[in-house]
C-alpha cells in the first residue's frame, strides 16, 4: 500500500486550473453534480487512458468536484509498487502504481501517491489521512473490518519444476510422495504440510525448508528436491530467468496458483460509493484490454482476473 499526497491550491483557482489541464468539464450544467472533469494519463506499454463520463459520474460528488485522490502505499514491492529513482520516495512505478492511475484516469480523477509505513496504512485510512491504499495489498477478512477491497488480481501458490516437467507435475495432488523446496516459514510450508496430512495418506509431502526462495530453486536446479513451491507472481520472473532449466506449471483448475488470495485497492469501508466506482473503473480497463497490457508490461499475465471484484478474501 502506498501514497503521496497531492497539494490542493484555494478551491475555485484550483478546479479552474486542474480542468484548463485535463481537458474541461462535461457539457452538463454547472452546478448539477453532474459535472465532470475529463483526465488523460499516458501508461508505459499502454498509450492513452482517458474520462469515461458515465464511468466517472459513479464518484461521490465531494471527491468529484475535488479531482484528485490521495492514495498510501509502502515501497518497494516489486511488481507492484517502487520507487521510479531509487533514492527518491516521492515519485512511484509498477503494476499497481500504472492500473490505479488508468482506473482514476477512466474516473476523472488524478491519483496521488505518498510512502508511508506498511503497518500504518490500514490505520491511516481508518484515520481518514488519505482516501485509498495500494500497493500489492492482500485482501484479508480481518483487514475488511476497515476497509473495503476492489480486487484486481489473485496470486496463490505456484510450481516451478525442471525444464519438461518430467514428473508431470500439474496439481498440488501431483506433490503427495515428492519433495518439495519452500522458504522456511512461508505459507505454503504451513499450507502443504496441512495437505499432505489431510489428502496424502501412506505417500507425504516432503517439504524442505530453505532460508530463502532462491535457495530452494537452486535445489530445484541441482536435483536435490522435485519441485519448488512459492507465491506464483515471484516464480514468473524466476522462470524466466531459467529457461533451459525451469518452468512454471500451468495449473488448469488454479489459474491464478494454488490457495490463491486477491490483491486488492483499500478504501475505507464507509467509502462504498468509491470502492464500486474503481470496480467498475478497472472492469473497463479488463474489458478494453488495457488491464492485460498493463499486466503483460510488468510480466504478471499469470495473476489476471477475468472479473473485477469487491471483498472476495479467503482467509
Amino acid at each position: 500500500m502506498r501514497i503521496r499526497q497531492f497539494a490542493l491550491v484555494g478551491a475555485t483557482t484550483a478546479l479552474l486550473a486542474a480542468t484548463a489541464a485535463c481537458g474541461g468539464n462535461s457539457t452538463t450544467a454547472a452546478g448539477s453534480g453532474d459535472e465532470v472533469t475529463k483526465v488523460s494519463v499516458t501508461i508505459d506499454g499502454v498509450g492513452a487512458v482517458d474520462t469515461d463520463p458515465a464511468l466517472a459520474r459513479k464518484v461521490p460528488v465531494d471527491l468529484r468536484g475535488k479531482g484528485t485522490i490521495t492514495v498510501a502505499t509502502n515501497a518497494p514491492y516489486q511488481p507492484f509498487i517502487d520507487f521510479k529513482v531509487e533514492g527518491k520516495n516521492d515519485e512511484f512505478k509498477g503494476l499497481d502504481y500504472d492500473l490505479f492511475q488508468a482506473a482514476s484516469a477512466r474516473l476523472g480523477l488524478k491519483a496521488t501517491f505518498n510512502q508511508q509505513p506498511f503497518d500504518g496504512l490500514v490505520p491511516g485510512l481508518q484515520a481518514g489521512k488519505y482516501d485509498a491504499i495500494a500497493g500489492g495489498i492482500t485482501d484479508k477478512k480481518e483487514r475488511q473490518q476497515v476497509a473495503t477491497f476492489v480486487d484486481y488480481s489473485a496470486s496463490g501458490t505456484g510450481f516451478l519444476v525442471r525444464t519438461g516437467n518430467p514428473l508431470g507435475v500439474k496439481t498440488v495432488a501431483d506433490l503427495c510422495g515428492r519433495k518439495v523446496a519452500v522458504q522456511k516459514a512461508s505459507n505454503q510450508a504451513k499450507n502443504l504440510a496441512s495437505y499432505s496430512k489431510d489428502n496424502c495418506a501412506g505417500k507425504a509431502v516432503e517439504v524442505k525448508e530453505y532460508p530463502e526462495n532462491p535457495q530452494a530453486v537452486q535445489a530445484l536446479i541441482a536435483g536435490n528436491v522435485e519441485v519448488v513451491a512459492a507465491t506464483k507472481v515471484n516464480l514468473v520472473d524466476t522462470a524466466a530467468s531459467l529457461t533451459g532449466k525451469a518452468e512454471l506449471v500451468d495449473d488448469p483448475t488454479a489459474p491464478n496458483g494454488w490457495l490463491a488470495s486477491p490483491n486488492g485497492f483499500g478504501f475505507l469501508k464507509a467509502d462504498k460509493d468509491l470502492a464500486e466506482a474503481y470496480r467498475a473503473a478497472v472492469q473497463s480497463l479488463i474489458d478494453d484490454g488495457t488491464y492485460g497490457k498493463i499486466l503483460a508490461h510488468w510480466k504478471q499475465t499469470p495473476i489476471a482476473l477475468k472479473q473485477a471484484t469487491v471483498d472476495q478474501a479467503i482467509d
